[in-house]
């Protein structure tokens, strides 16, 4: 699925549920936050090994969170008008400038 895509199928569920009064790009902001805090418990008191080798229903949450913070950044780039795949590869881009060998 694309971002043009995605994007139309969030806006839907938004615009049915008329929730775009809530997604403001602060509250998407804050949001997101959320979920990526509601990821990091999971892995909280968790040694390295033991976070890379979850159960599989920790992994589930762990992806259902993931996608909620994308979902969220997704909507977020929408509000600001950032078109979310430009600002990705640039920023790949200026990582490969910067960081590789």
């Amino acid at each position: 699925m694309n971002i043009t895509e995605l994007t139309r199928r969030l806006h839907a569920i938004r615009d049915h549920n008329d929730w775009r009064q809530f997604h403001s790009p602060k509250n998407l902001a804050m949001a997101a936050s959320v979920e990526m805090a509601e990821l990091v418990e999971i892995f909280q008191w968790l040694s390295e090994q033991q976070s890379r080798e979850l159960p599989s229903d920790v992994l589930e949450h762990a992806g259902q969170e993931v996608g909620d913070i994308i979902l969220y950044l997704v909507l977020l780039c929408s509000e600001l008008g950032l078109d979310m795949d430009q600002v990705v590869r640039a920023k790949l881009a200026d990582s490969e400038r910067r960081f590789s060998a």
